[in-house]
């Protein structure tokens, strides 16, 4: 503290002297070169003594006295904020998902073999791409054996055929049509090879020519309550021995929904055929059926009949037929299992055009009746197991009149005529099918065809066997190779012939036992490599009397597809 005053004191003596120079420099004229400082005496007297008050001292801190506490009432202030409305066109970019690119449809192919017995295939299928304007296409058709079973070239067979097929999609309609024209060259080789007598080859020759034409129009994708289909057929055959015959046929089939749960059908069918042969025959058919259907829960009912008219002669045929149609079924686990049983019958058109497809050996001058399904009273099922598995059974029990039989004509036994049984003939019919899919990879099935016959003059169902029944199956293997299957098994039948001496003799045909295989191996999506072994076990066995067939016959060849 005392070094504090003594600094004090010799500031304030230092502040006192700077004055007095001060005031004594302003009197003179400054510093300069001549000017001199008088001699002064300076007396500093020490007796004053500086007392400063004493200092007040606090030693308590400084203290803020805390804000008083009090209610504290928040208020929230909510304000909609809304952007003006402005006409802006907001160029906006949508993000969407890449489509799936639709699979390249090959819509074309060519497809060519050779195998043994000369044989030759060739087959070429054209059709239009995706489309939902219109449907068109065009198939060529070649098969061919030089050599057959008997006498090598003498039962040669030769196929060809080429059509041609189109529609088109209106707004709740399509109409379309078809043309195809056919050849189907054959030999009548069912004799008995004799190393003494050459067979003359252009004397056991038959070709078929066709032609057939369809033109039609329906609603059936229209959502209207009232459908319905019409057509207009032609088909024409002719072969080389002055036969033929025309057939012009026009067909109508409707369906109008009255409602959700019943329905109004009528269909019908007009043909009129003119066949010439040693004389000129005309054959007209007329055929109405209506029926109503109702289905109430799950029982469905049909009721209607069918009236038919034929014009043929043979076998006193009746003109006018009438047969009820009444159909009762049962669906007790919808889309899954139906039950059924009705009575009723038909009128089955017959025609040349197709006996000729069955057995290509008919004899000229044969008589065609249309068969008379008198009453047929049937019962069966239709169930579907899990989506894979589908079966199909039914029982029927039938009379027949002018149903055809094919026997081996007297005259000459390579060729077959068209005999009838004289009054009714019963068949008591059992037919069952299944089948398994799964995932288009595999597919089995089987189906069989059994007939009890009943017959009124004939001793037997000349070369109708009793029997016939099938299994097949298909393998998909990653889309790379396919597989095919067919096991076909067809009971015997009868056929009488008649020898040299008039004498007759009755001849039983083989039990067939039929395997055939097939492979396709895609190499690529354009071209696949083929091969077909049918009848595998080799046995020249006889569908028809005096007719084998050939033994086990390899077939192989490409596919390219564009």
């Amino acid at each position: 503290m005392r070094n504090k005053l003594k600094l004090a004191s010799l500031a304030i003596v230092f502040s006192v002297g700077y004055s007095y120079m001060n005031q004594a420099m302003a009197q003179t004229q400054g510093w300069g070169e001549g000017a001199k400082l008088e001699d002064t005496e300076i007396v500093v007297e020490k007796n004053r003594v500086i007392e400063l008050p004493q200092a007040a001292r606090n030693f308590e801190k400084f203290r803020i006295p805390p804000p008083e506490t009090g209610d504290r009432n928040v208020r929230y202030r909510f304000v909609d904020y809304r952007l003006p409305s402005q006409d802006i066109n907001l160029q906006l970019k949508v993000l969407t998902i890449k489509q799936d690119e639709l699979t390249k449809l090959y819509g074309n192919y060519l497809k060519a073999g050779l195998g043994n017995y000369g044989s030759l295939y060739l087959k070429g299928y054209f059709h239009n791409k995706r489309s939902d304007v219109a449907d068109f296409g065009a198939v060529v058709s070649q098969i061919s054996s030089a050599r057959g079973p008997v006498d090598k070239s003498n039962s040669a067979v030769s196929n060809s055929s080429i059509s041609a097929h189109g529609e088109r999609y209106l707004k709740g309609a399509t109409f379309g049509g078809s043309l195809a024209y056919g050849r189907d060259k054959y030999n009548f080789y069912g004799y008995a090879p004799s190393l003494e007598q050459e067979i003359e080859k252009d004397s056991i020759k038959q070709v078929f020519n066709r032609i057939s034409a369809e033109a039609f129009l329906h609603n059936q994708t229209s959502g209207s309550p009232f459908l319905y289909k019409t057509d207009i057929r032609f088909n024409y055959l002719n072969d080389r021995y002055d036969m033929s015959e025309a057939n012009f046929a026009v067909g109508f089939k409707s369906d109008y929904a009255i409602d959700d749960v019943s329905a109004f059908k009528v269909d019908a069918d007009v043909s009129l055929i003119s066949q010439n042969d040693s004389s000129s025959v005309s054959r007209n058919f007329v055929k109405i059926h209506p029926a109503y259907q109702r289905q109430l829960n799950a029982l469905r009912l049909t009721f209607g009949a069918t009236v038919a008219y034929t014009s043929d002669e043979v076998n006193d045929a009746r003109k006018l037929n009438v047969y009820p149609d009444i159909r009762l079924g049962v669906e007790p686990i919808k889309d899954n299992l139906l039950i059924y049983a009705g009575l009723g019958g038909d009128l089955e058109r017959v025609s040349l055009y197709n006996l000729t497809r069955e057995n290509p050996w008919l004899s000229p001058n044969v008589q065609v009746a249309d068969v008379n399904k008198g009453l047929e009273i049937y019962g069966g099922f239709q169930a579907n197991i899990a989506n894979y598995v589908h079966l199909t059974g039914r029982v029927a029990y039938q009379n027949f009149r002018n149903l055809y039989f094919y026997n081996n004509a007297a005259d000459d036994s390579t060729k077959f005529d068209l005999i009838y049984d004289d009054g009714l003939t019963n068949i008591l019919n059992f037919y069952a099918e299944a089948s398994f899919n799964y995932s288009d990879e595999i597919r089995l099935g089987l189906k069989a065809d059994y007939n009890s016959y009943d017959l009124a003059t004939l001793e037997q169902p000349f070369h109708r066997p009793e029997l016939m029944a099938s299994v097949f199956g298909t393998y998909n293997f990653y889309d790379k190779i396919l597989f095919n299957s067919e096991l076909y098994y067809i009971g015997s039948s009868f056929g009488r012939i008649t020898r040299p001496d008039g004498s007759t003799v009755l001849r039983e045909t083989d039990t067939i036992v039929d395997l055939n295989l097939k492979a396709d191996y895609k190499f690529t999506n354009n071209f696949t490599i083929f091969v077909m072994a049918n009848n595998i076990l080799g046995k020249k066995y006889e569908r028809f009397v005096n007719y084998p067939s050939k033994s086990i016959n390899l077939l192989g060849g490409v596919t390219y597809s564009f």
